[in-house]
């Protein structure tokens, strides 16, 4: 099985800079992509900003020039650098990896979600 475990959350200032982290539990033969998600009016999840296993990275247009998404391949971890958050980034961001694991195949994998919380 395969998991991945977001960390990072917490109460900032709106202004503030916070950083998540998605740690997965192992190594993906092939990495697909991982983003970081949350939820929107109208839909269950939006992207927030994803980068692939070529490190191609992409962003939703609310937090271009305030995020930035990295992979740390040898700690099979993914970070969200969050800058000049605003209350409306308020929300809880879930991370998801889509991979292929060599005894396992293709595989999505959601995390629990870490809560961000950006005060006024």
């Amino acid at each position: 099985q395969v998991q991945v475990v977001e960390s990072g959350g917490g109460l900032v200032q709106a202004g503030g800079s916070l950083r998540l982290s998605c740690a997965a539990s192992r190594s993906a033969s092939v990495v697909r992509a991982m983003g970081w998600y949350r939820p929107a009016p109208g839909k269950q999840r939006e992207l927030v900003a994803s980068v692939t296993g070529g490190g191609v990275t992409n962003y939703a247009d609310l937090v271009k020039g305030r995020f930035t998404v990295s992979r740390d391949n040898a700690k099979n971890t993914m970070y969200l650098q969050m800058n000049s958050l605003r209350p409306e980034d308020t929300a809880v961001y879930y991370c998801n990896l889509r991979g292929v694991f060599s005894d396992i195949g293709y595989l999505e994998v959601w995390g629990q979600g870490t809560l961000v919380t950006v005060a006024s």
